[in-house]
């Protein structure tokens, strides 16, 4: 029997088949099936002596269609996730997720104004800030309206989103109020993007801002201001990004947080050479005001360590009220070309805290601010255009004081994690243009 979510699928696909047959219409049909296997030894914190690894797989499965026609624009990609051996052999209900990871119209005034409504991704610059989150098999998307400027000839872009949030089961259940508690989200959001491209690089500027529901039913909003800038010059790159962070988290503290970093990337005739500073403020035991910065909606797996120790939905500190003690984190990247169609990509980070730890909460004896080390490799395979293969080994020797901020008791120092991911995505169908 089909799910209420199921039984709508066919009849979208049917409808966008017989649209694609308008003259100077396009509609394309991709696929993906994306199943990943993990071993998890103290992964996102460390794990306690004699405890047994997670092992699991998990398979993403989604559906990408795409119409445009003239200055219309629809995308809607359906998506299940699904943990292998999760429902019985024989079932009638379902614990997966099966959803709609994106459902978007675009109308295009002209080359230079368009606007798009619905649930979208949003993925800027290198998603520190946001982004798409596309390493979690559920990915991350927004309800929002987006209106776009391009300026092809000055290569400059400006964008504002909006979105406004409520939690209401079907219209019109609700009739007076507009408090939105129940959901981990904002309630409204503005954020502003602008980009512009020169010969040697770029640069972006950016704000934020992001409503969130208090408890006493008014709105605490916090603001986000960014600049991003990079610039090639011969074999070099350098690249750096600025955040000041102000306004009040949703416990209506004062929040002042920053997140400041500086990469440099050098080409060798074998492989490029990145090292790279990253500072985010913290909040400690004695502090009045949230000090933490918090990158909200950037895809935080791609920067902070690939065993998710800081920022990937888990906390890490001392101060409580979902404060962070912060982070530095002082890294050397490379990816070695093996052939044609694979590489290894090998990161080495060493994590420590901006601001003092101490051994309980009593704030009477402090401990070192180192928080450990981490190796990360990667291996990646290209089977073929429409298939890869990722295979990936992290480990992380804790010390006492990650285990403290982790608050894990009797952990072990050496964890590890090992995972194995194989991603179908091919086009299935397709109507050229006319």
């Amino acid at each position: 029997m089909a799910t209420p979510r199921q039984k709508y699928v066919l009849p979208i696909l049917v409808f966008l088949f017989f649209l694609s047959g308008s003259a100077m219409a396009q509609f394309t049909l991709t696929g993906e099936v994306r199943p990943r296997a993990e071993m998890r030894n103290g992964f996102k914190s460390p794990h306690p002596e004699g405890s047994d690894p997670a092992l699991f797989i998990e398979q993403r499965t989604r559906l990408y269609m795409n119409y445009s026609l003239d200055k219309i624009q629809l995308n809607i990609s359906l998506q299940d996730v699904r943990m292998w051996g999760s429902t019985s052999q024989i079932y009638k209900s379902d614990p997966t997720l099966t959803n709609l990871y994106e459902a978007w119209a675009r109308y295009k005034f002209n080359d230079t104004f368009a606007f798009t409504v619905g649930r979208q991704a949003l993925d800027y610059d290198n998603a520190r800030f946001m982004g798409d989150l596309d390493w979690a098999q559920q990915g991350r998307s927004h309800d929002a309206l987006l209106f776009t400027r391009t300026n092809s000839d000055k290569g400059c872009k400006l964008h504002l989103a909006l979105a406004f949030n409520q939690k209401i089961d079907f219209e019109p259940a609700k009739l007076t109020g507009s408090e939105y508690f129940g959901v981990n989200n904002y309630k409204s959001m503005v954020f502003v993007w602008w980009n512009k491209k020169f010969d040697q690089g770029s640069m972006s500027l950016l704000f934020h801002n992001d409503g969130q529901q208090a408890a006493d039913t008014t709105v605490a909003s916090r603001q986000t201001y960014g600049a991003l800038g990079e610039f090639t010059t011969g074999p070099w790159k350098l690249d750096g990004e600025l955040y000041y962070q102000g306004g009040q988290n949703k416990l209506k503290t004062d929040v002042s947080a920053l997140l400041l970093t500086l990469h440099a990337t050098f080409k060798t005739n074998v492989t490029p050479l990145t090292l790279g500073f990253e500072y985010l403020s913290g909040t400690s035991l004695t502090d009045d005001k949230d000090y933490s910065f918090n990158p909200l909606y950037g895809t935080n797996h791609k920067f902070y360590g690939y065993m998710d120790y800081f920022y990937v939905g888990n906390s890490h500190g001392q101060a409580g009220n979902g404060t962070t003690s912060g982070l530095i984190d002082i890294h050397l990247k490379t990816n070695f070309k093996l052939s044609a169609k694979s590489a290894l990509a090998a990161n080495i980070h060493h994590f420590s805290s901006p601001v003092a730890i101490y051994e309980d909460n009593s704030g009477a004896t402090s401990l070192t601010t180192g928080l450990g080390t981490e190796i990360d490799l990667v291996y990646t395979a290209t089977l073929s255009k429409d298939v890869k293969f990722n295979l990936g080994y992290s480990q992380m020797f804790a010390t006492e004081t990650l285990q403290v901020i982790k608050n894990v008791n009797n952990a072990s120092q050496f964890n590890n994690w090992v995972w194995a991911m194989i991603a179908f995505k091919p086009q299935l169908f397709t109507t050229a243009k006319q």
